[in-house]
């Protein structure tokens, strides 16, 4: 799973991000570009368009939900995603809030961009249950002329 979250756990609010951090951008298309993403129906409409160089499931629930976009397939649930991403060793699940719930229990690995504020949100990350999850890699960023906020790239492992 990977995941921009605030120190509140806080994703989104009206299905929309909190903060603009260019170098976190960067690091998700470096990180998820030639991969399957699985996100729930919200989180693909959020976006203009298709991430380009990513194969895109789209969870929902409605059984009428269609795409026109020949990089994205729809599925009913998520174990019908996770199906599909076979033939690929490192997809992501990119949210929202109640895939991310629901995805935890299939996740090897969480990418968690923790940003360093508490943001009203309608959205939220699982609480991260450090008896289940070793953290195995951090890299701290500071605020700077591209960045409201810091952050810290957090890397967790399955223990």
């Amino acid at each position: 799973m990977i995941a921009a979250v605030g120190e509140n756990n806080a994703l989104g609010k009206d299905n929309d991000l909190l903060w603009h951090l260019p170098d976190d951008f960067k690091r998700f298309k470096k990180l998820t570009t030639g991969h399957f993403i699985i996100m729930g129906r919200k989180t693909f409409e959020s976006f203009p368009k298709p991430l380009p160089n990513r194969t895109h499931i789209i969870v929902t629930r409605d059984k009428n939900y269609t795409t026109d976009h020949d990089q994205c397939l729809v599925v009913h649930s998520l174990e019908d995603a996770i199906k599909l991403t076979h033939k690929d060793n490192s997809p992501f699940i990119i949210g929202g809030g109640e895939i991310y719930k629901q995805g935890e229990k299939f996740a090897e690995k969480l990418e968690i961009t923790r940003v360093h504020s508490e943001f009203k949100a309608d959205t939220f990350f699982p609480e991260i249950d450090e008896t289940i999850w070793q953290l195995t890699e951090s890299e701290f960023h500071p605020i700077d002329q591209k960045h409201k906020y810091a952050f810290t790239y957090l890397t967790y492992h399955r223990k």
